[in-house]
């Protein structure tokens, strides 16, 4: 059985390489630009031939989607790429968390109706929007090219020269790659349906136009702007805080439409007796387990690396936690010596490390 066009998405995850990304994760501070792969942002040619035909084939896509890749060259990379970025910044996101993104060996997760599953779905779709955009603007794409409709007031006064993110191709071409809309009587369809969506709206909203003026003494006489999307690091906070509010939901037939709907259920205090969740509410509905120990959903967090004060008390579910010690050097002392040059000595510090017990 071929998967549905939405859990195809979700598994693009998969396709990111599980071990480098996970020892990748330990080394993330927050700071660094997530765009770790070859070519991406550069105007690299796409696969041609059976090359990219078989980049298709290996990707873990319904039936319908691997005949959009194959008439799509370069969008076979643009997927893996979106597939690494969307597992990178999962795993940053809940690095301080029980669950913290590791899907190697556990893919069942994905067919659950857990607060994590909600999330995957949205940081896979708004992945794959933002990776489209991008590499419609650095010309990995045969079939787009740079966003060229401003939208603005006063066009007369604003001059396009700089290539922009292709947002409105990306959002598009991911509609049609999802399939058209159907009043599904699946709940759990519905939710990762929404899911997707939250995810595409969270790209939406980063985006931003830059500009640069140009004229005599910095008159801005002229300016060249452009469409910009956000760091997707910006967009992963945004579904992070999303996941932490997330809506449990349980379904109930509309009369008025006739169709089956997604139906939060009131919160304590309110005169309603429930409501629709909001477009941009992560769905949910199933309680998570615990993931305290391993299990077919999570790896359990026996040996992790935890803060004392900010997260070994949770992390480590009450079993407490091993303490060690080690010297790490560093560069000390520092100072720029006549011409040109830094010179430090090497100086050495004990690092106290807490890990969870088993």
């Amino acid at each position: 059985m071929r998967p549905p066009p939405a859990l195809a998405l979700a598994s693009l995850c998969l396709l990111a390489l599980p071990a480098a990304a996970a020892a990748a994760y330990f080394g993330l501070t927050g700071r660094e630009v997530l765009t770790p792969f070859p070519g991406l942002g550069t105007a690299e040619a796409p696969a041609q031939g059976g090359a990219h035909l078989k980049q298709c084939d290996l990707l873990k896509l319904s039936r319908r989607q691997k005949q959009l890749c194959r008439r799509e060259p370069g969008l076979a990379e643009t997927l893996q790429d979106a597939a690494h970025l969307s597992l990178l910044e999962c795993q940053f996101q809940f690095r301080h968390e029980r669950w913290n993104c590791s899907l190697e060996g556990r893919t069942g997760l994905l067919k659950r109706g857990f607060k994590e599953t909600a999330f995957l779905y949205a940081v896979s779709s708004a992945a794959l929007t933002h990776t489209l955009a991008r590499a419609c603007s650095a010309g990995r794409m045969e079939r787009c090219t740079c966003d060229d409709s401003p939208g603005l007031e006063s066009r007369q006064a604003w001059q396009w020269g700089v290539c922009g993110d292709n947002l409105k191709y990306s959002t598009k071409f991911l509609s049609n790659f999802l399939g058209p809309k159907r009043g599904s009587k699946d709940l759990r369809a519905r939710a990762d349906a929404h899911n997707t969506h939250v995810g595409i709206k969270a790209v939406k909203s980063g985006l931003r136009t830059t500009c640069k003026c140009h004229g005599v003494s910095g008159s801005c006489a002229v300016r060249t702007c452009w469409k910009q999307l956000s760091p997707f690091r910006e967009t992963g906070q945004a579904l992070k805080l999303r996941y932490d509010s997330a809506v449990k939901v349980s379904s109930a037939t509309n009369e008025a439409l006739g169709r089956l709907q997604l139906w939060a259920p009131a919160r304590p205090g309110s005169p309603t007796k429930g409501l629709p969740p909001r477009p941009g509410d992560l769905v949910y509905m199933e309680d998570s387990p615990s993931f305290c120990r391993p299990s077919k959903y999570s790896p359990g967090t026996a040996g992790r690396v935890c803060s004392r004060e900010a997260s070994c008390s949770s992390l480590c579910c009450g079993r407490g936690y091993d303490t060690q010690s080690r010297l790490v050097a560093f560069s000390c002392h520092c100072q720029v010596q006549w011409c040109c040059y830094v010179e430090c000595q090497q100086c050495v510090r004990e690092e106290l490390i807490y890990t969870c017990k088993h």
